[in-house]
């Protein structure tokens, strides 16, 4: 079941994005994963939020959208694997119309999703938007 996500939720959000970063951000300097984590809650002020809940209630994904593009789209790595992406992602773009997402360069895993789904490459910059060398490929979807 996905639903709006809440400020109470952001504690569990946290936890998620940590885990999930963890798995398929192994680029991030220990320092810069710090940084991000240090900011996340004030990404989450910046797009709505729509969280994947399980049978029992329980966050397990999250979403993060800015008018069309996904800002943000993090599962529980020990749900990884699971469907949740998928059914977060068909929710973005069905639900939502977010064709587009940014997705660092070196996380292959999230770049072999998207593409997965369709998203082609649209663009790069050099830097990411707090301005670290981390690219960023701009993906949407037709």
């Amino acid at each position: 079941m996905i639903t709006p996500g809440e400020k109470k939720d952001y504690s569990v959000l946290v936890d998620i994005w940590e885990s999930a970063v963890k798995a398929t951000h192994d680029f991030l300097s220990d320092e810069d994963f710090e940084f991000y984590k240090k900011h996340i809650y004030i990404y989450f002020e910046h797009v709505s939020l729509f969280v994947y809940r399980d049978e029992k209630g329980e966050a397990k994904g999250f979403l993060g959208i800015s008018d069309d593009s996904i800002e943000m789209l993090f599962v529980d790595n020990k749900s990884r694997g699971t469907g949740i992406g998928k059914l977060l992602l068909d929710y973005a773009v069905n639900s939502l119309d977010a064709r587009k997402v940014d997705v660092n360069e070196q996380n292959t895993q999230a770049l072999d999703f998207y593409y997965h789904f369709g998203f082609k490459e649209v663009g790069r910059d050099e830097y990411d938007g707090e301005g670290k060398g981390y690219p960023i490929l701009h993906l949407e979807k037709s």
